[in-house]
């Protein structure tokens, strides 16, 4: 049986082999899902709620346990990982207060005697997670879900495979029925063939354009519902009237949190020139506090990256960049004895053609792109193949709304870092994927939308 190692990215310890599953293992998993849904689907909300709940305190109760496997699989500095744990914990309570809300029918009035729309689970749906964010991006989508009445199996990154177990014994837990989830530790090729088992009736994916592009065309082979969040580039663009201390503030906390490995970080920084310089000296005076060091410490305020192919990878990008004419004012070195470890970088006057521009960089690594006026700003910050999200500093709240209209993303933020909330949809458009999580808009993806008259 094929297997695949863990590696710690602070220190390149070894930490896990992990045997891919066997085919017979997955088909108990996928009968077992298939068993269970008709007794979960049933449950009153009201029931499926309090198990919710249980699943809040359970992530809770583990929350030092969870945090140490995230902090060693994939770097998340501790802070930052009791945080996300805490987040998802919030989601299932969230959900659990709101989805009668957000599943009522819906009464429509015609010439019939009753006409409404009811939102029904429609079975078992395959999740694909990331790394980036190993339990939230994972219950973002599963706690509205389970809510609806769905049952979930789980595929989550091969570097984080602690996680997915832990994802999955807090549920056990919590009291969660058998088969109402389960984790899949299986590669690609062998979620392909999940995807195309007749019991899947959805998937949804949270990666790359590449993963998104195999996993969409399976699925629509198959016509199969699938929800794509995929990458992002987003434009953070500063007006001649913004408040700089703030700005600035909320820059670098949105470009290196995370080790910059976000998908609606902050990566292009698209600046007036009016303030252009003013904003670069400050921004690269703040990037420098940031400390590299061991993710468990709290002094450390810059975690490695997830792997080393992944900084290898995002040098490249800051290289070719640099060699079309970017310009290197801060880091752009990996920091030398270190298995995955990679500075806050800034780049200035980057420009169309180089990789800082068109591409995304998964990395603490930010492009300034410097431009005349508002409405050149605009038109730089929609010239990407990406539209995840996007915001705007200005003094003028009016004036920022009226830019972030016209932002061609799945969400636009005025004097505010873009970021997931369970009250609001959640998704992007163009190469950034299709779909909403969160919200109502995200619990009513995966169930069948049905019409109800009665004449």
């Amino acid at each position: 049986m094929a297997s695949y190692p863990t590696l710690n990215p602070f220190d390149g310890r070894d930490l896990r082999t992990v045997e891919l599953m066997s085919a017979v293992a997955v088909e108990q998993r996928l009968a077992a899902a298939q068993a269970a849904f008709p007794a979960w689907s049933g449950l009153p909300l009201e029931q499926r709620g309090v198990l919710l709940r249980q699943v809040a305190a359970a992530l809770r109760t583990r929350r030092d346990e969870i945090q140490r496997t995230m902090t060693r699989e994939m770097g998340k500095l501790r802070g930052e990982a009791l945080a996300e744990i805490e987040k998802s914990a919030a989601a299932c309570e969230y959900y659990a207060d709101h989805a009668a809300g957000y599943l009522s029918p819906q009464p429509i009035p015609t010439e019939a005697q009753r006409s409404y729309v009811v939102y029904q689970p429609i079975g078992c749906v395959l999740a694909v997670m990331p790394w980036n964010f190993p339990v939230w991006q994972v219950f973002r989508f599963l706690a509205p879900s389970l809510m609806a009445g769905n049952v979930a199996l789980l595929k989550h990154a091969s570097n984080v495979p602690g996680c997915a177990d832990l994802i999955a014994a807090v549920l056990a837990d919590a009291g969660m029925p058998a088969g109402v989830f389960a984790v899949l530790h299986i590669d690609n090729e062998q979620a392909a063939g999940v995807l195309r088992d007749r019991r899947v009736k959805a998937v949804t994916l949270t990666g790359s354009e590449r993963a998104g592009r195999a996993i969409a065309a399976n699925a629509g082979d198959q016509l199969k519902k699938c929800v794509m969040e995929l990458g992002g580039s987003d434009a953070f663009v500063v007006l001649d009237d913004a408040d700089l201390d703030a700005t600035v503030a909320a820059a670098v906390k949105s470009r290196f949190d995370n080790a910059g490995q976000t998908c609606i970080a902050a990566k292009r920084f698209v600046l007036v020139d009016a303030i252009a310089d003013a904003f670069v000296q400050r921004f690269v005076a703040a990037a420098k506090a940031r400390v590299y060091g061991d993710p468990q410490d709290p002094s450390t305020t810059l975690a490695p990256l997830a792997r080393a192919d992944l900084r290898d990878g995002l040098h490249r990008q800051v290289r070719q960049s640099i060699d079309q004419g970017a310009r290197a004012l801060l880091g752009c070195e990996p920091l030398a004895g270190t298995h995955a470890g990679y500075p806050a970088s800034i780049l200035d006057h980057v420009a169309p053609g180089m990789p800082a521009y068109e591409e995304e960089l998964f990395g603490p690594v930010a492009a300034i792109v410097r431009v005349k006026n508002e409405a050149e700003a605009v038109r730089v910050a929609n010239d990407t193949p990406f539209g995840l999200g996007g915001s705007v500093w200005t003094g003028d709240a009016a004036r920022g709304e009226r830019v972030a209209a016209q932002l061609q993303c799945g969400a636009a933020f005025v004097n505010s870092v873009v970021r997931s909330d369970a009250r609001l949809p959640f998704g992007g458009t163009k190469r950034s994927g299709f779909g909403r999580e969160l919200a109502e808009h995200g619990i009513r993806e995966f169930t069948n939308i049905k019409t109800v008259y009665v004449a």
